[in-house]
């Protein structure tokens, strides 16, 4: 096969749009999409994954005209952000809960740049963050994320992703779930909380020397902290049965 067959029309094209299928994946899925990843390593693994799976790809089904290829590229952009809408909201219950939980711990304003998505979050947040990535890591999302794409080749061509009613009606209830699941990681920091409120509400009528702010917000912050840690293992639990949950929902991609 000479070069003028290898580097034919047809056969850029197809590049080009694995290509923009692979630097999709790259732009919203957890892990792949992390902020310190500088953009043109992200480009650069995108260029070495299109090579990989270059072979496996069926042949090209559109005309090839400037039309077709940026509609193809815009359904590849669309392809991989609906993935990491999917998958997102799944591992942003994590941040949620550690936002109420920073609520209700007083430390609001005590936030840091979110490595993961580059935006300001309380400490709690952040620190739940990282530890759901080294999750996500050890389930392997990396590598089912690979998988997902290989098989995408066969069912999906290139340029043929279209949104469907059931792929909108799921990210509308996995939105909802996500605020549930994260009240529902939050609510036993926030009842105790509300407990403790109660009871130094109770302390204040009865002894009015007793100082709330020298000692009732240390022991507050004190009792949060010991059920965040005796609640970590059922936390990365839960959001790892959200992302297995979230993984299976795409199915509905095919």
């Amino acid at each position: 096969m000479g070069w003028a067959e290898v580097f034919n029309e047809t056969n850029m094209v197809s590049f080009i749009l694995l290509f923009f299928r692979f630097a999709a994946l790259f732009i919203a899925v957890p892990i792949f999409s992390h902020k310190n990843i500088p953009m043109n390593i992200k480009a650069s693994i995108a260029f070495f994954f299109t090579i990989v799976f270059y072979a496996s790809m069926p042949e090209l089904q559109i005309d090839i005209n400037m039309p077709n290829i940026l509609l193809a590229i815009l359904s590849e952009l669309v392809f991989g952000l609906a993935i990491g809408v999917v998958l997102l909201l799944a591992y942003n219950v994590i941040t949620f809960a550690g936002g109420m939980i920073s609520f209700m711990m007083g430390f609001s304003m005590a936030s840091a740049i979110d490595p993961q998505s580059g935006v300001s979050m309380p400490i709690i947040s952040q620190f739940l963050s990282l530890m759901a990535l080294m999750v996500l890591l050890e389930l392997d999302l990396h590598h089912w994320m690979l998988m997902f794409i290989d098989n995408s080749l066969s069912s999906i061509p290139l340029g043929g992703f279209l949104m469907t009613e059931d792929l909108f009606n799921y990210i509308i209830f996995a939105s909802s779930k996500m605020f549930l699941v994260g009240l529902m990681i939050a609510f036993p920091i926030i009842a105790l909380s509300w407990l403790a409120d109660v009871i130094f509400g109770m302390l204040m009528k009865t002894m009015p020397q007793f100082n709330l702010l020298v000692i009732g917000f240390p022991i507050k912050i004190m009792v949060a902290f010991g059920v965040l840690i005796a609640t970590f293992t059922a936390t990365m639990l839960i959001l790892k049965t959200e992302m297995l949950e979230a993984f299976n929902a795409l199915e509905m991609f095919f």
